[in-house]
This record gives structure tokens, sequence and C-alpha cells, in this order.
């Protein structure tokens, strides 16, 4: 781990694998530093912001360097969102094409086990999924889309995610969901947030 300030109020630690994000940010979320006001995972890296008045980026970095090891594997428990998804992607086909599986097997492949939310990011309320069936992992298409549209779910590389409004977007598109991912007015705003886990199912 290598640990960096991030202007007079943040650290930034920055890891070799997002295993070791996930597996920091639970430790930290089970023992986060005195002060500390926000954290917030990304692919390699878990930002601490802090209050300056409570605690400073020396005290923050070393808290960082005494977490224990843990294994990011057991971190799969706590509160767990399930999410209605009717199957009729436009790239639900290739999908499977691309994965050797029949359709049935991308479907079954994708609500077989929960996933868990590892980040946030690229549109207010969008999260990265990771853990699910490791036979789903597939590129990004070549043509991305100028208009996805909100409730979309997809995959790319590792991760699996549900658009939460309409925008443009390159993932493999499998299926819709009419789960809301986003409300301004909800506290927290966004249903998906680190740490959580996400049972897709089929919608009936």
């Amino acid at each position: 781990m290598q640990t960096h300030t991030a202007g007079p109020a943040a650290v930034l630690a920055e890891l070799e694998s997002l295993e070791d994000v996930l597996s920091t940010f639970a430790c930290l979320k089970e023992s986060p530093p005195p002060g500390s006001l926000d954290l917030i995972p990304a692919a390699r890296t878990v930002l601490i912001r802090f209050d300056t008045e409570r605690t400073s980026a020396d005290a923050v970095i070393a808290h960082l360097r005494a977490l224990p090891a843990r294994d990011a594997t057991t971190e799969a428990e706590g509160t767990i969102i399930t999410i209605d998804v009717t199957y009729n992607g436009p790239d639900l086909d290739d999908v499977a094409e691309h994965t050797g599986l029949s359709t049935e097997d991308v479907i079954e492949a994708h609500t077989g086990k929960p996933w868990t939310v590892a980040f946030g990011g690229f549109a207010p309320g969008f999260a990265y999924l990771v853990g699910g069936d490791e036979r789903l992992h597939v590129p990004r298409r070549r043509d991305p889309r100028k208009k996805v549209e909100a409730g979309s779910v997809g995959l790319a590389g590792e991760f699996s995610g549900v658009y939460p409004r309409s925008s443009p977007g390159g993932w493999q598109l499998i299926g819709t969901t009419d789960a809301t991912l986003w409300e301004p007015e909800n506290d927290p705003p966004a249903l998906l947030r680190p740490g959580i886990r996400v049972q897709f199912r089929v919608a009936s």
C-alpha cells in the first residue's frame, strides 16, 4: 500500500488490486480512523476524508498501516438488496455466444449468487458490482451506444451494473429493471453503496 495526502483534509491509499481495495474498505468500515468523515473506494484506491480539527494526515496514515490483513472473499455479508430483472437486453445473445453459454445459462449465472458493490462512479447512483460468476466476464462493446436507457442491466469485464439514468454506454446489455438507483431526496440518495450485496432475480 502506498499512501498520499490529497489536499489538507484527505489521504489516498493506493492498493495493488480491487481485492485489496475491498479488504481495506471493509476494515476501515469496521474500524474507521478517529476523526474520519468519509470513505470512498475506487478501483485501486480508497480515499479517506477527515476532520482536521480532530486528526491529521499522519494519524490517518498510521491507522491505515496498522490495519490487519483480511481476506476480501470473507466480506460478503451484511445488507443485501434484491433487484428484479427482465432479461431482454439487446446483447444477451452476444454474451451467450461470447461465453459459450446458452441465454438461459447466462441468466442463471447472473442470478446464481449475490454480487457486491465495489465502488461507485461514472454517473450518480451507478455502482460497479463484483463477485459474480466468472463465466460472465465479457469485454465492453466494440461500438458504444450513444444512448442507453435508464434501468438497463449490463456486463463489462468483471463487473455488472445498472444504468441509473439514460446515458451513453459501452456495456453489454442483458436486461432491464424498474429499480430506482438514484433518488436525490433520499438519505443516502444512492440505493447501491460500497459493501452492499445485490441479488439479481428474474422478474415475474
